[in-house]
């Protein structure tokens, strides 16, 4: 018990990052801990609570042997650091299968507590299942609460259909507003050609008098 608390307590203190050595592989694991220890709160894992409270705390062990590593480290020391983290692996992959697995069978029974409980585990990727996901509920949403990832994708969509509708009023403004801008250059266009055609006339009409004058003093008229 002693032993169990140390561990804690050491593990809290030391979380502010993950050990750096295998951090490829230890990442994964010690960013999946959390959830994995929260399954015990599902109905169909509580029966495995002692497993998974076992390992967790082989999980923070391992991170408390990841620490010392980056302070001081052997050939030795660090392949037992990393034939643990490939048992840990093993672990926490059949977590991901396991959760996996109980998605499908949930959506395929209509269970729909289980359901909403594994979408928001952290354990499963929701954005690669976003559609499947979305179209479930909506078939279902009067047996489902959407708290949780549902209502995220329900407010990404909604606004995401908002920037749409916005930039469709926005394009048939700035098209309106081409359109009035084509149209006033064509008018400007217009008057002003109407105008050169009258300055032209004008100058026409001018020397035409001015030949019809002079041509009745050469006729003495």
């Amino acid at each position: 018990m002693y032993k169990l608390i140390l561990i804690t307590l050491m593990t809290t203190f030391l979380s502010a990052h993950n050990p750096n050595p295998y951090a490829a592989l230890g990442d994964v694991i010690y960013d999946n801990v959390s959830n994995i220890e929260s399954l015990k709160q599902i109905d169909s894992y509580r029966l495995y609570a002692d497993d998974i409270d076992k390992y967790v705390s082989e999980v923070d062990e391992a991170k408390i042997q990841g620490y010392e590593l980056e302070k001081a480290a052997t050939s030795k020391t660090k392949n037992d650091y990393l034939n643990r983290l490939r048992t840990l692996s093993k672990t926490n992959d059949y977590f991901l299968r396991s959760i996996n697995n109980k998605y499908k069978e949930s959506m395929k029974k209509d269970d729909y507590k289980l359901f909403l409980q594994i979408i928001n585990s952290g354990l499963i990727n929701i954005q690669k299942k976003k559609k499947e996901i979305i179209n479930y509920y909506y078939k279902n949403k009067e047996n489902i609460d959407s708290t949780g990832v549902i209502d995220t994708f329900l407010e990404e969509d909604a606004k995401f259909r908002l920037k749409k509708d916005r930039q469709k009023k926005h394009y048939k403004t700035k098209k309106q507003l081409e359109a009035k801008k084509i149209k006033r250059i064509r008018e400007n266009d217009k008057a002003a050609q109407k105008k050169l055609e009258e300055d032209l006339q004008k100058d026409l009409n001018t020397k035409k008098a001015e030949i019809r004058k002079i041509q009745r003093k050469e006729l003495g008229h």
